[in-house]
């Protein structure tokens, strides 16, 4: 019985490798081609894999999408979640996230924005493309109690990331915290804490 256990665990953690392998796949292909040179043969050929393994996991391509901006999102989630619970002036943190995105992490953040604009004619992948969003609402509601000012928060937050990558420029994280505190409408020092 032990022997079984250990193979059928040897035979899931192979599974879950090989899932995460086309998963990257698929991302690099997004950075590369965008979203719609997704195809289960794009990411089989830069996987390195038969296209049928890719059907195996993946058996659509929605499927497959829906698996590449979960992947994205969770580390975005990962990442405002540290913020709320670690950082004091909660803002700052996320003017620095969104500064990734003209530096280190702008591959990513392409990929996460092509997807999640594919999510306006994907109805599957709608619910992890709004996972952004709502994180930044929950951040928001830690700096506000005004409604309003938390959908401003969102909106600027969208629009700062959207214009870093299409200006492909280093961003100023002090200008970046600078407009995320306009759009709460907040002067210096009146972060609720």
């Amino acid at each position: 019985m032990g022997d079984e256990d250990t193979s059928t665990d040897g035979r899931r953690a192979r599974g879950q490798k090989r899932r995460a392998e086309i998963i990257e796949a698929t991302l690099t292909v997004v950075q590369r081609d965008g979203a719609a040179g997704v195809t289960h043969r794009t990411v089989a050929k830069e996987a390195g894999i038969p296209v049928s393994l890719s059907t195996y996991y993946f058996a659509t391509l929605d499927d497959l999408l829906v698996a590449a901006l979960s992947s994205v999102a969770e580390g975005y989630s990962e990442r405002v979640r540290h913020i709320i619970d670690h950082h004091d002036d909660k803002l700052r943190g996320l003017a620095e996230l969104i500064a990734e995105s003209a530096g280190p992490g702008r591959d990513r953040a392409l990929a996460e924005r092509e997807l999640s604009t594919m999510a306006a004619r994907r109805p599957a992948l709608r619910p992890i493309a709004r996972r952004w969003r709502e994180d930044i609402a929950e951040l928001a509601r830690h700096c506000t109690d005004s409604p309003e000012a938390v959908v401003a928060l969102v909106a600027a937050s969208d629009g700062l990331c959207a214009a870093l990558l299409i200006d492909n420029a280093p961003a100023d994280i002090a200008y970046v915290h600078t407009i995320l505190r306009q759009a709460l409408g907040l002067r210096s020092g009146t972060v609720k804490r």
